[in-house]
Parts: C-alpha cells; structure tokens; sequence
C-alpha cells in the first residue's frame, strides 16, 4: 500500500494534511470519518506511517478468477478486512468484531458512522453500532477525521480522476472512558456517536443533516424514479396531444376541401 498505491498518490494528489500529531505513533486508536469517496480508504492511510484497517464486504474478497484474485489481493494490500454483508444485523456484528480485532491487535482501525458515502457532499447522522460498540468493548481513543474535497476527484459517472489536491483533517483524541459498560445502552451509543459526528462536522465544514445517508438515498432514487416517470408520462401527453391536433388539422382541412366543392358545384352553370 505505502509503496505501491500511497506514494504515487502523494505525488499525483499532493494531499494537504492538518493534525497528524494527534494520530498516536503506537498503540490502538479508531479512526472515524466522513466518507465522501470510494478514494477515502486509500488517501487517509496513505498520508499515515502507521497501518489502517477498515472493513470491505467479502464479494471483494471471493470473487473468482484472474480479477478476483487481483482484486482481493489489492483489497488485502491496502489493509482491508472482509465482512460478509449477507443480513443487515449479520454484518454490523461481523463489523464490530472485525474492530475489535484490531484494536486489541493494537493498530488503527478506521470507520466510517455514516456507513455509506454521502450522496451530495453534506455530512449525514452517524449510526450508532459499530463505532460506539467497538469503542465502549475496547476502550480505544476515538479520533475524529475529516475528508476535504475529495468527492471532486471522481464524481460519479467519470472514469478519469481529476488531478487536484483533497485534504485531510485530524481532529483530537475523544476519550469515552466514562461510558465504559455501557454498550448495551442505545443511548449512550446515540451520544456516543453524535459527539464524534459534531467534531467530524466542526473539521470538515460540511452542512449537517439529521437523517442516515442510507435513507437520503433512497430519496434520491425515488425522487429521481419519479422525475423519469413524469418526464415520460409528459412526452406521452405531449405526442398525445400532437397527434389529437394532426387529427384535427385533418379533419380540418378535408370539410374546408368538401365546403370548397359544394361551392364549386353550386356556382357551376346548368348545361
């Protein structure tokens, strides 16, 4: 990852980094973070010394051949854990333990509480399993990080990624000590989570909304479902409407084509 992946986009990106001296040079932490790009796993530990782990759904790991083992050897490279995704509850407990394990492995393990990337760049409501959970069973420090710009290197739909420089802010280590047994309480992992996603929103700058990106999505999708569905049904009416007016011109036009005759025949002389 360092050599192979980290140092050409060092050299390509030039990412600009704030707060490096809050990542500790040794010991177990959690890396938590807004995710605005499928890029965001590979920028963030490529501007660290140290290892980050962060999770992958297992297709990236299973897949078979020649692409498939490329691709789970890319994944394994650049510090990915499978988890298999089969069952929304099966894989939020296959994420916190995936966590767990390398925090008590004492690396970093990086997380994103939005669990999904933003559809529109604004910052979304954190969910409040993986990264509470993992924190209160380990009590590793929380470190908020934001990604700056880096949705703009490849929006989607574009193949080719603009060359331009994202950043990277590290906030300060939050210490959750004082909920420490309590991971069972949905409301201490709702506090939990809302702190680190204040700090997150305090770094990134970003617009907060209090909704799951998950459900704006599907808002998207249906509010985009719909405009097709409109945008349709209104060319329909159009060529409706534009058929029912070439009807019209026609008929038009054959009774002035029959008043224009019996005109004619009535102004005829009688032979």
């Amino acid at each position: 990852m360092k050599v192979a992946i980290g140092g050409p986009l060092k050299v390509t990106f030039r990412p600009w980094v704030e707060g490096l001296e809050n990542i500790p040079a040794e010991g177990a932490a959690i890396l938590a973070s807004n995710h605005l790009s499928f890029s965001d796993s590979f920028f963030l530990p490529a501007v660290l010394d140290r290892k980050v782990t962060f999770i992958a759904k297992a297709e990236y790991f299973t897949t078979p051949g020649l692409k498939g083992k490329l691709t789970a050897a890319f994944f394994k490279g650049v510090g990915q854990l499978p988890v298999d995704r089969s069952g929304a509850r099966g894989a939020g407990e296959a994420a916190i333990r995936s966590g767990i394990q390398v925090i008590e492995s004492g690396e970093l393990f990086g997380i994103y509480p939005e669990g999904t990337r933003s559809p529109d760049g604004r910052l979304y409501r954190g969910k409040p399993g993986g990264l509470a959970r993992v924190a209160l069973a380990t009590g590793a420090p929380v470190i908020p990080v934001a990604m700056i710009d880096t949705e703009k290197i490849q929006p989607p739909g574009k193949v080719l990624p603009k060359v331009m420089r994202p950043g990277i802010r590290i906030g300060k280590p939050l210490d959750f000590s004082r909920y420490q047994g309590m991971e069972h309480d949905r409301f201490v992992l709702r506090a939990l989570t809302d702190e680190v996603m204040y700090e997150i929103m305090k770094l990134s700058g970003q617009e907060y909304v209090d909704m799951y990106a998950t459900a704006a999505k599907r808002q998207i999708a249906d509010a985009a479902k719909a405009e097709k569905e409109a945008d349709k049904a209104a060319r329909a009416a159009l060529a409706k409407a534009e058929k029912e007016q070439a009807a019209r011109e026609l008929r038009e036009q054959a009774e002035k084509a029959r008043t224009d005759k019996d005109g004619t025949d009535e102004e005829r002389p009688a032979s």
